[in-house]
């Protein structure tokens, strides 16, 4: 796989599996996965969004709240989930939904993601295998622009990976 290429796939469904490799060692792009300092400077979302909220207690049972907002009309969205799985440098498991309308409406259905971790010559492959809850949920992230949106970020993420900061 080339750098700077995101490769997504539907083997299923209900599965989106995503692919991107990085040249950096896992220990950097562990770190830019879990911190909320880090994770705050490359997973922006769109041009002329912000990541006002960016919440993670990054242990199993540790909730996490990420929420974006556009400059120009103030709309939001966010996501949060549950860490369930947590093996160093190899493997996160959580799940993910976004949240509930109101404060005492049921949040939406849960998808579970899994991010792994490979390195060979201190390049690492990151995969992402999201499992929706149904077709439809699936189908309705990918016409988000789901694809679009990683791009985007991973490409911030690989100048934080370059930069200093990570050293």
């Amino acid at each position: 796989m080339q750098a700077h290429t995101v490769t997504l796939d539907t083997p299923t469904d209900t599965r989106i599996e995503v692919e991107r490799h990085f040249h950096a060692p896992v220990s950097k792009l562990w770190r830019a996965l879990t911190e909320p300092t880090l994770i705050k400077q490359w997973l922006l979302g769109p041009p002329g969004w912000t990541m006002p909220v960016c919440k993670s207690d990054f242990q199993i049972g540790g909730s996490y709240e990420y929420r974006w907002r556009s400059h120009d009309n103030a709309q939001e969205f966010g996501f949060i989930g549950e860490f369930q799985e947590i093996e160093q440098h190899a493997r996160i498991v959580h799940t993910e939904t976004t949240p509930p309308a109101a404060p005492s409406a049921s949040p939406p259905p849960e998808s579970l993601v899994t991010i792994t971790f490979t390195e060979k010559d201190t390049a690492t492959t990151l995969r992402t295998a999201i499992d929706y809850p149904s077709k439809q949920a699936r189908d309705a992230a990918l016409q988000a622009g789901m694809a679009a949106g990683m791009q985007m970020s991973y490409l911030e993420l690989d100048h934080l990976l370059a930069s200093p900061e990570l050293n």
